[in-house]
């Protein structure tokens, strides 16, 4: 049974249910031919001995040699009459044998399949709910059995993860929300505190532009919470909530043109070189507009941030069959490939030596974007340069029917 491990369930059921017809049959088959062995050997042609007076003479002696000669002669044709029938009945029983294990390995794969219906029913609907919706249930009819308690408790799982999906989503909201009443109070007194009309000590005006860097950090921290809040929300269906903003049809490279020129002086003062290769009919996308340039911001930001001075930054973006791709590769150093997979995962970084002093992020910039891509039914990957740097590819669905350019395509 190991050899048949690596195979399908429906497949070791049909060899299972042929093996054990076959191992009956061939018991069954040795059974009834001990059984006619032991009866045709104890079944003699017997005759009894024919024994006479001395007067009889010679007729009599004579007579008892043929009876003798008649009982070998039929004991040599039954012996050979049971060899004949032992071989048609060993020939027969063989046919038979084989003829019943096809049908047995038939039956048994059309048994199988209907045996293994209901479960490849529940595969497809749990493989169904988990990529698109966790409200769905498989809610399997039939009587109570081993199929229907193990989709109750397939149904129960699924309740309890949607619960817990729920509640992390209005723990980050609720949070975010709820923290920007103190941090808005903070900024108010700090406005109150600098705006009295006698100077404030020179310590004095270094904490308050201090903790003003802090609020701004905390501001951008919240921001980031509650996009990837909202972003993770609106995977719910595996495709675009309606309860994400902004739903148009935009061009791929117009979002970026627009990022790039907003982060000019951020390039130009780095003194970072920009190549931007586009499609002359643009790569038409369909999704949030507020989200989609997030998420291209996120990653141009990245790609400014985690750079060197007067290095490169080479952007491409390119239609497929059925997907559009925005691809930016940096320069750089040498990175490790295993950390660079769980730069998707929030609040993570490569460490604080590729982070600029005054520019230390929350590290959710990437988990934003892999947030927002999964949103709209795309993909994110992050790749190590064998040479240095990181390439960073987005990949999202073609819109269904190209549309004229925004004049604006920021929100």
């Amino acid at each position: 049974m190991r050899l048949l491990s690596r195979y399908s369930a429906r497949l070791r059921l049909t060899a299972l249910y042929g093996l054990l017809t076959v191992l009956t049959g061939a018991g069954l088959l040795a059974i009834a031919g001990l059984v006619t062995v032991r009866s045709s050997s104890s079944t003699r042609v017997a005759v009894p001995a024919v024994g006479g007076a001395r007067g009889q003479g010679q007729a009599l002696a004579q007579a008892q040699a043929q009876i003798r000669q008649l009982q070998d002669q039929l004991a040599a044709q039954a012996s050979q009459s049971h060899q004949s029938l032992w071989h048609a009945l060993l020939v027969g029983s063989l046919t038979a044998l084989a003829v019943m294990a096809v049908v047995s390995v038939a039956l048994g794969w059309f048994v199988a399949h209907r045996v293994l219906r209901p479960l490849r029913t529940m595969t497809a609907a749990t493989r169904r709910i988990s990529a698109d919706n966790l409200h769905e249930r498989l809610a399997v009819p039939g009587p109570v059995d081993e199929v229907k308690d193990l989709a109750d408790t397939i149904d129960e799982l699924l309740a309890r993860l949607e619960g817990a999906f729920a509640a992390q989503r209005r723990f980050v909201a609720n949070a975010s929300h709820e923290l920007r009443t103190p941090l808005a109070t903070m900024r108010a007194s700090l406005d109150v505190a600098e705006a009295k009309p006698e100077p404030l000590p020179p310590q004095a005006t270094a904490l308050t532009a201090r903790l003003r860097t802090e609020l701004d950090q905390v501001d951008r921290l919240l921001e980031g919470l509650l996009v990837l809040a909202r972003a993770q929300h609106g995977n719910l269906n595996g495709s675009l909530s309606s309860d994400l903003p902004g739903h148009a049809t935009l061009s791929l490279d117009a979002v970026v043109d627009a990022a790039l020129a907003a982060r000019s002086p951020a390039i130009e003062a780095r003194g970072l070189t920009v190549s931007h290769d586009s499609r002359p009919d643009g790569a038409w996308i369909q999704g949030s507009q507020p989200l989609i340039c997030r998420m291209v911001d996120n990653v141009l930001d990245n790609a400014v941030t985690h750079n060197q001075d007067h290095g490169w930054i080479m952007i491409v973006t390119e239609t497929r069959p059925h997907t559009a791709r925005l691809v930016v590769e940096t320069g750089g150093e040498v990175l490790d490939q295993a950390q660079v997979r769980q730069l998707a995962q929030p609040f993570r970084r490569l460490g604080a030596d590729r982070v600029r002093a005054g520019q230390a992020g929350a590290g959710l910039g990437l988990s934003i974007v892999a947030a927002i891509a999964e949103a709209h039914g795309g993909t994110l990957d992050l790749q190590a340069r064998t040479q240095g740097g990181l390439k960073v590819t987005v990949e999202l669905p073609l819109a269904r029917a190209e549309v004229p350019a925004c004049a604006e395509v920021r929100a």
